[in-house]
C-alpha cells in the first residue's frame, strides 16, 4: 500500500457538500479532539472554521507551548545548482525559462559554506534545480561530504530519487528531506508539469516514503498553495503525512506553507490565497497533528511571518538568497522565485529574543561528534 490508494479514496470526495453540512459545533468539537479524524480535519479547513479562527488559534498555541515551548529552529537554504530538465508552468528554474544557469564546484560550496557557517548556522538545506543529468548523486553525495564537518544537520530538497540513492546521501551525512508535491490533484498535476520526469505523478508521491525507507529522520512536505484550492490542497497534505506518521512512527515530520511568488514566467493561473486562509490552514495543520512541526518561510512578508509565530510555527528560515552561490558570489545564478521577508540573521535573532522565543541554530549532534 502507498499514499496513491488515499489519492484515489478521495479523488471524487465531494468537498462542497461536506463543507456545506458543517456546522460551528461540529467545529468546536474537533478543536478539542484528543485523536482527530479526517473529519475533524475537514471541520476545520471548512469555510464555516472561519467563524472561530480566534478559538482555533488560543487551542494551536496552547498545544504549540506544550509540544515545542518559546524555542524556532532557524536555517538557511544553499542553493547549489539551478539546471533544471522540467517544463514546470509555474516554476522559473524550468527548462524553457532562459536564465543564468549556474552549478558550484566543489570550491565554491566550500565558499558558500564558509560564508553561511559565519551567520551562526549548524542547519543547512542544500537545494538543486531538477535535473539528475547535470547534479546525479554523485554530485550530491560529493556535495554534502563537503558541508558535513560544518553543519551537524544537513537537509536536501532536490530531484526525488529511489530508496538506493537516498541511502548514499544519509550515508554521506543527510539526515532530512524536503518534498513538495506542489499539488495532490492530478489532473492539475498533470497540466502544470508539462513534461519531464517531474510529470511522473506517483513517483514524486512516493519519494518521502522512499527517503524514509534509505534512512532519513526528517520528512517535510507540502503543496504549492495557488495551484488549486487550497481547503483540498491542505487536507491532501495533512493526510500525506499523517500516512507517513502510522507507518513509520519514528519520522520527524514537519509541514511548510508555500504560496507561489513572482519568477520570470508569465504563469497567471493561480488561485488565491489570503493571508487568512494561510492561517487557517496552519491552525488546521497543529490541531489535527500537535507534535509535527511547521515552517513558514520568507515567501511571506516579515510582519505576517511574525504573527504567525504564536499560532504553530516552529521553523523558519532566514538570512535567505534563492540564488545559486548567492550568500558568497556576485556571479550566483539566477534565483528561483522572489522573497518577501530579506532580512539579516541578525535581525531575525533579534526579533525573536524581543517576542520572547529562544532562536535555535543547533538542536542535535550526530553520534560520532
Amino acid at each position: 500500500m502507498s499514499f496513491y490508494s488515499v489519492v484515489e479514496k478521495f479523488r471524487e470526495f465531494n468537498y462542497d457538500e461536506y463543507f456545506n453540512g458543517v456546522t460551528l459545533n461540529q467545529i468546536k468539537k474537533s478543536i478539542y479532539e484528543e485523536n482527530p479524524t479526517y473529519e475533524d480535519l475537514l471541520n476545520l479547513l471548512s469555510p464555516k472554521a472561519e467563524e472561530v479562527l480566534e478559538e482555533m488559534a488560543q487551542r494551536a498555541h496552547e498545544l504549540t507551548l506544550q509540544h515545542f515551548g518559546k524555542s524556532i529552529g532557524l536555517y538557511t537554504p544553499m542553493y547549489i545548482a539551478n539546471y533544471c530538465v522540467n517544463n514546470c508552468a509555474y516554476c522559473g528554474y524550468g527548462v524553457k525559462n532562459k536564465i543564468h544557469r549556474k552549478q558550484l564546484t566543489k570550491e565554491e560550496i566550500l565558499k558558500e559554506a564558509e560564508a553561511i557557517s559565519k551567520m551562526g548556522f549548524k542547519n543547512l538545506l542544500v537545494l538543486t534545480g531538477e535535473s539528475e543529468y547535470h547534479t546525479p548523486t554523485e554530485y550530491v553525495v560529493d556535495s554534502i561530504k563537503t558541508l558535513s564537518d560544518k553543519f551537524p544537520s544537513i537537509g536536501i530538497e532536490i530531484y526525488p530519487m529511489n530508496v538506493e540513492d537516498y541511502e548514499k546521501v544519509v550515508k554521506a551525512g543527510a539526515d532530512s528531506l524536503t518534498v513538495y508535491q506542489e499539488v495532490y490533484d492530478e489532473k492539475i498535476y498533470d497540466k502544470v508539469h508539462i513534461s519531464g520526469p517531474k510529470k511522473n505523478f506517483k513517483f514524486r508521491l512516493d519519494a518521502p516514503e522512499r527517503g524514509l525507507q534509505g534512512g532519513m529522520r526528517i520528512i517535510s512536505i507540502g503543496a504549492l498553495l495557488g495551484l488549486n484550492e487550497f481547503r483540498r490542497e491542505a487536507f491532501m497534505t495533512a493526510m500525506h503525512g499523517k500516512y507517513l506518521r502510522d507507518k513509520y512512527p519514528f519520522v520527524e515530520l514537519s509541514y511548510s506553507l508555500p504560496r507561489i511568488r513572482p519568477f520570470g514566467g508569465e504563469f497567471n493561473d493561480i488561485v488565491e490565497v489570503t493571508d487568512k486562509n494561510i492561517v487557517q490552514v496552519l491552525l488546521a495543520f497543529r490541531i489535527f497533528q500537535k507534535n509535527i512541526g511547521i515552517n513558514v518561510s520568507t515567501r511571506e512578508r516579515a510582519e505576517f511571518r511574525e504573527n504567525l509565530l504564536p499560532l504553530g510555527v516552529t521553523k523558519i528560515s532566514a538570512g535567505v538568497s534563492t540564488e545559486v552561490g548567492g550568500h558568497s558570489s556576485n556571479n550566483a545564478g539566477d534565483a528561483q522565485f522572489d522573497i518577501s521577508d530579506d532580512r539579516s540573521v541578525e535581525e531575525i535573532k533579534e526579533m525573536l529574543i524581543s517576542k520572547g522565543y529562544q532562536p535555535v541554530f543547533k538542536d542535535w549532534v550526530r553520534a560520532n561528534e
